[in-house]
């Protein structure tokens, strides 16, 4: 029988408030400050990820925690218009996580997260036939979800295909407790400063092969230099491929994510690492057109003829 689905996101879900023009150090004491822009969008890097996948085309199911609120509402509506099966998400009696992403400029933000029900998924809540049924599985935001990194190894292990990490940021700044899932992940997806803290190295090309020698392939996210990933026993660089159609850059919110979305949607299409590289980027690329990380990610159509 054919798998049910494409992908299957396991991962963070909630609203962004993107405040563009922000000031570095907002003011207290009751001081109102105007910025440039307010957008309210789908947040999270397990959503934003799942939302770029079904825009590429991808069957994708996602599963996470919401809150039976708003915000939970708001999540699932915004996933399920995008065309994700969101049935098997957790509704939780605690709020749903809500993040405030302060931007500066196209590139500089600060990230403040309410983590909500957020932290209380676990491996026990994936259905093992709702993993038995994707072709790939992809899990977001490890450190944010410490009961879900506990189960996590033995979920990837029963993946019957192929399986990616994107670690996302430590809060903690520990970078602890990754060697048991790397070993049973096929795919991390870092960017460049997570890569850099994970193997504790400060040249990328040397981070990438630490992280090789743990049996994993790095697909290394670096920004306007393009992405570093590892064949053939040393470090490639993939340099972004030029899209006149990509605009000037006006948020970089969730570049990484819709990243995350064009390399899996590339491989299970069969393309190899370097065009699969090629159309992650694009992909990134071209969210960046609009604010917020869902708004401007691109098709297939768009990506796939680099």
């Amino acid at each position: 029988m054919a798998p049910e689905y494409d992908l299957l996101v396991i991962g963070d879900a909630n609203p962004d408030v993107v405040l563009s023009g922000a000031p570095r150090r907002p003011a207290y004491g009751q001081h109102e400050e105007l910025v440039e822009r307010g957008e309210l969008v789908l947040g999270g890097s397990g959503a934003i990820t799942a939302h770029g996948a079904a825009r590429l085309g991808l069957r994708t199911a996602f599963a996470g925690r919401v809150g039976d609120d708003a915000a939970g509402r708001l999540v699932l509506g915004v996933l399920a218009e995008a065309g994700v099966d969101t049935s098997h998400c957790v509704i939780d009696e605690r709020p749903t996580a809500l993040t405030v992403v302060l931007t500066e400029g196209a590139g500089e933000r600060a990230i403040l997260t309410a983590p909500g029900c957020l932290p209380y998924l676990t491996a026990a809540d994936v259905p093992e036939r709702l993993v038995a049924a994707a072709r790939h599985v992809h899990v977001a935001s490890y450190f944010l979800q410490p009961r879900l990194a506990a189960g996590l190894p033995d979920l990837l292990r029963a993946a019957p295909g192929t399986t990616s990490l994107d670690t996302n940021d430590d809060p903690s700044g520990q970078w602890r407790g990754l060697e048991e899932v790397l070993a049973a992940v096929d795919v991390l997806l870092p960017n460049a400063a997570e890569a850099l803290a994970i193997t504790r190295e400060d040249v990328l090309e040397k981070a990438a092969g630490a992280l090789a020698a743990r049996g994993v392939l790095p697909v290394v996210k670096d920004g306007a230099a393009g992405a570093l990933t590892w064949q053939d026993g040393e470090a490639v660089r993939v340099l972004p491929p030029h899209l006149p159609q990509a605009g000037p850059v006006v948020d970089t919110v969730g570049a990484g994510d819709s990243f995350n979305a064009g390399f899996i949607a590339a491989r299970l299409r069969g393309l190899d690492l370097r065009q699969s590289v090629l159309v992650a980027a694009a992909s990134g690329t071209l969210s960046t057109r609009a604010a917020g990380g869902t708004a401007a990610q691109p098709t297939w159509d768009e990506v796939h003829l680099l």
